[in-house]
């Protein structure tokens, strides 16, 4: 029998795709690099039918690619070599939730913001949250340890991750930590697949945990001088009161939400750079202490000019300025280096960094954005129009090794929040050693012994 036949035999035929437009949309993810090229897309609505599959396709030798929302951009869910995809699109319900415990059982197709809504239907709050929220699925999420805008207070999402059942790459199901708190029986599998993207095998069910929902959240954003000044910016409201997120971006990528977005400056005076910070309003003396850390900078020269939310629409305009810049840059056709350092060797590594992008990239128009508050930088470079895609991305890539030398000596990652997928695994041996890399190897040789799951990914 062959492989399209299984296929329909345990999915039935009208959830096999094998039409060309499906197979470029769902063999794809955000990275623009790769040319797709799988045999099929199923859409598998349980495990059993996960695990149905992953057997078949360790008989028949054929690998298999999950697909969640595909808003990755390393290439982790691309498939170019005649493998499955396997979309949770019909895996996206949400199973359980308990007050008690503040959890919630997923399917992996549940889409963040899914999620979020449902916790605030319940007056809890789901606070791992970025710009793709409204499209990315929490198995994605789960799959490469996602952080965005908030990790300063709440962590990444292996923080909120209480259990997973999983199908492995030898088709057996494990039901991974029962959403306990607390749990000293030995090795945490769980932790494993949290950051896996997606190599050892599926995540069938997610076990999440909520939170309060925080009060009366307020948003500053301040003109700053330079980096170390922002570094002593962050220092500074840090000491003052809890911080739920801080960002920055650059006046250049200001400019480009203004030119072309025509979003409102935050305030008339340019600065250099710009610190977007939030943080809960509980009573009024925690805005009083806020408003006394920016006099604070401003005093110190650190801050040119400021502005505090009055409203929550107005906190949702100025988190636009930060948020929309990803969707705002993409039709520049960028060139992503996601990078992180310790926060205080920040202003060093930035500097170190963009002697090396200067060198490279004199004639492209350099944008950085980040979060700069858990030492996550977003460096992209855009493409001139006159160049053709291929011939900007292998000039772009060639200035690679000497970021990523910088990175290696200040004992930073290569990767802060989007993975390694394909597009970064030659340059794993900036961040891990031969020893953890043949480690991780290992691992999933004993979680995926035929090597169908994923392949060709992170190593």
């Amino acid at each position: 029998m062959n492989i399209l036949q299984q296929l329909n035999d345990i999915f039935t035929p009208e959830r096999v795709l094998t039409d060309e437009d499906s197979l470029q949309n769902y063999g794809k993810d955000w990275t623009q690099v790769y040319t797709p090229d799988p045999l099929a897309i199923v859409f598998p609505t349980s495990t059993e039918e996960v695990q149905a599959l992953v057997k078949m396709a360790n008989e028949e030798g054929v690998a298999l690619v999950p697909s969640g929302g595909r808003t990755g951009l390393c290439g982790g869910a691309v498939a170019m070599n005649k493998e499955i995809v396997v979309s949770f699109d019909r895996m996206n319900k949400i199973l359980d939730f308990n007050s008690i415990d503040r959890s919630v059982v997923c399917q992996p197709g549940v889409i963040t913001q899914q999620l979020q809504n449902f916790a605030e239907e319940n007056n809890l709050f789901y606070p791992v949250d970025f710009g793709s929220s409204g499209s990315s699925q929490l198995g994605g999420n789960i799959s490469t340890n996602a952080g965005g805008i908030k990790v300063v207070r709440y962590g990444l999402t292996r923080n909120w991750v209480l259990g997973l059942k999983v199908v492995t790459g030898a088709g057996e199901v494990l039901d991974l930590n029962h959403g306990l708190v607390k749990n000293a029986t030995g090795y945490d599998f769980r932790h494993l697949f949290i950051g896996a993207e997606g190599t050892l095998g599926f995540i069938t069910e997610a076990t999440m945990r909520l939170t309060n929902i925080p009060k009366n959240l307020t948003v500053f954003v301040l003109g700053v001088t330079d980096i170390p000044a922002l570094m002593q910016v962050f220092e500074t409201f840090q000491n003052t009161i809890e911080l739920s997120a801080f960002e920055f971006f650059s006046e250049d990528t200001l400019s480009l939400m203004v030119n072309d977005k025509g979003y409102a400056r935050p305030f008339d005076t340019e600065a250099p750079y710009y610190a977007l910070i939030e943080f809960e309003v509980d009573h009024e003396s925690k805005e009083e202490s806020a408003l006394q850390a920016f006099e604070a900078c401003a005093e110190e020269g650190w801050v040119v000019d400021g502005v505090m939310s009055q409203s929550l629409q107005q906190a949702k305009d100025l988190w636009r300025l930060r948020e929309d810049i990803s969707e705002t840059i993409s039709a520049y056709t960028p060139y992503k280096n996601d990078l992180s350092v310790n926060i205080s060797k920040v202003p060093e590594y930035l500097d170190k960094v963009e002697q090396a992008v200067n060198q490279n990239y004199s004639e492209f128009k350099v944008l950085w954005y980040g979060h700069i508050g858990d030492g996550n930088l977003h460096l992209n470079i855009l493409k001139p129009d006159s160049m053709e895609v291929s011939e900007f991305f292998e000039q772009c890539s060639k200035v690679n090794p000497d970021i990523f030398e910088v990175t290696k000596k200040m004992n930073g990652s290569v990767s802060a929040e989007h993975g390694i997928g394909i597009i970064k695994k030659n340059y794993l041996k900036y961040s891990r050693s031969k020893e953890e890399v043949e480690l991780m190897a290992s691992v999933k040789k004993i979680f995926d012994p035929k090597g169908i799951i994923n392949p060709g990914k992170i190593f």
